[in-house]
């Protein structure tokens, strides 16, 4: 039976014309489709209320996250005000979301009562994933007021994961077991589950979150477990860019990437997938579209196998930012190395997946990425921290710290393509460049930048991009 994983973002559930467009184009793919399955995000901006409220807890301020969970109240409730809901409906939906938030409150109120020096990031997770238990059930409510069978499905219930709270990772083989048993029986009786993205649960029933983002992982591994055919990807843009619209005016969509391009594209920035829901769909030939949910008649952008050979072109540029470590000594940097990494993962709960480094006879260079999720305030604390922790390692060599940004030109074979490798560094001519990594997918060429020359980078390469169009 062909079966079809539809992930909803937060720009896609966040507003009553929002709903509309969702419920209209379920509407029309049920019957297009023997099996469909939702995947909800939280409503943006969110989960960062969420997190903000445990912070809140965690230094015993009482007032601060019953404020903001009251500004839940309101926000939901103000949207199922707005929806067509039936009397019974309508309560039963406004019922679940009290209780919802009663739960956080608790487990808040817990917390403030026990204060810790340290936030626990099993707290964040029980916290955070409230969010996408209260779209879910906003959906499956609207779906059932317009004669289609639907429940809410909490991830925790079906997505069994590690232990690493904050990242955690699906383990496969107990999912499908999950899924096998409380999901497709569900399917096959015609019920439409809407699952909640991004969180799940350790074997014991710990909640879990697999990482900013990840709702469009959960609806990878959902794909993977119940065999589907394609994951289709709806948020409020028309497909995957050739650069960020909010950064480069004349970014265009693209019509067809690799599952390795787009997989680069999202692991150097371009925050409308989630990067770690690539290789699983590549494993298993699973297609990928990205969708806007307001323009559902346009193609977005097919993500599957490279189909047949092309001349090699860069198809997009990114940006991701990052911070660099130089001082005038050469020698092991095993040791910086693992101070970075121990204090990335102290400071903002990941490791650092991507570093950079060079050395000459006298200085040396470090440049690690910081995901995209985590914001600005943090890389600053992360900046001050890893300053302190320098100082205390009483080196001769004085480091410095600074911002910088990975900028990521992305094409399939540019390995191959001296002529755009060159074209690339002749854009970049009066522009410092202060690394320069070539990946080993074969498709990614990194530039390390100062920080404030990220847009200039951009807007060269971008240039050369619309000419390989």
């Amino acid at each position: 039976m062909a079966t079809l994983i539809m992930k909803f973002g937060g720009s896609s559930v966040g507003t009553a014309a929002a709903l509309t467009q969702v419920l209209s184009i379920v509407l029309h793919e049920q019957s297009r489709w023997s099996r469909l399955i939702l995947v909800a995000s939280a409503l943006d901006g969110v989960t960062d209320m969420l997190l903000e409220a445990a912070y809140l807890a965690q230094v015993s301020n009482h007032r601060g996250y019953r404020r903001i969970a009251a500004q839940l109240r309101t926000r939901h409730m103000a949207l199922v005000d707005q929806l067509p809901l039936g009397a019974s409906e309508r309560s039963a939906l406004q019922a679940d979301i009290d209780r919802l938030l009663f739960e956080m409150l608790d487990h808040c109120q817990n917390m403030a009562n026990q204060p810790t020096e340290k936030l626990s990031p099993a707290f964040n997770d029980d916290i955070s994933s409230v969010g996408e238990k209260l779209s879910a059930r906003i959906i499956a409510s609207l779906l059932r007021q317009n004669n289609l069978l639907s429940v809410a499905i909490d991830g925790t219930d079906i997505i069994v994961t590690d232990d690493t709270h904050g990242n955690a990772t699906p383990n496969m083989s107990l999912t499908t077991v999950r899924i096998q048993h409380n999901l497709l029986p569900m399917i096959d009786r015609g019920i439409i589950p809407v699952v909640t993205g991004y969180i799940g649960a350790t074997p014991s029933g710990a909640t879990t979150t697999i990482g900013r983002g990840g709702s469009d992982y959960t609806a990878s591994v959902l794909a993977i477990c119940t065999n589907a055919q394609e994951v289709w990807i709806w948020s409020g843009v028309d497909g995957m860019m050739s650069a960020d619209p909010h950064e480069i005016d004349d970014a265009r969509v693209i019509p067809e990437l690799s599952y390795t391009e787009v997989a680069e594209l999202a692991y150097f920035g371009a925050r409308i997938l989630h990067a770690r829901m690539i290789l699983p769909l590549k494993e298993h030939q699973i297609a990928l579209r990205v969708k806007n949910v307001f323009k559902p008649q346009l193609a977005g952008t097919l993500i599957h196998s490279a189909t047949q050979e092309k001349t090699p072109s860069i198809k997009a540029v990114t940006s991701i930012q990052a911070i660099g470590l130089m001082a005038n000594r050469s020698g092991s940097l095993s040791e910086i190395t693992k101070l970075v990494d121990d204090t990335l993962h102290s400071s903002v709960g990941t490791r650092a997946d991507v570093m950079i480094s060079s050395q000459s006879s006298t200085s040396s260079f470090l440049c690690f990425i910081v995901p995209t999720s985590v914001a600005m305030e943090a890389v600053d604390s992360l900046r001050a921290t890893l300053n302190e922790k320098l100082r205390e390692m009483h080196e001769d060599a004085q480091w410095q710290v600074k911002p910088l940004s990975v900028v990521t030109a992305i094409g399939e074979d540019l390995d191959e393509s001296m002529p755009i490798i060159a074209g690339i560094l002749h854009q970049l001519n009066g522009t410092r460049v202060l690394g320069i990594a070539q990946g080993p997918s074969r498709c990614s060429l990194s530039i390390i930048v100062e920080a404030h020359d990220t847009e200039v980078a951009l807007q060269k390469i971008h240039r050369l991009t619309l000419k390989s169009g």
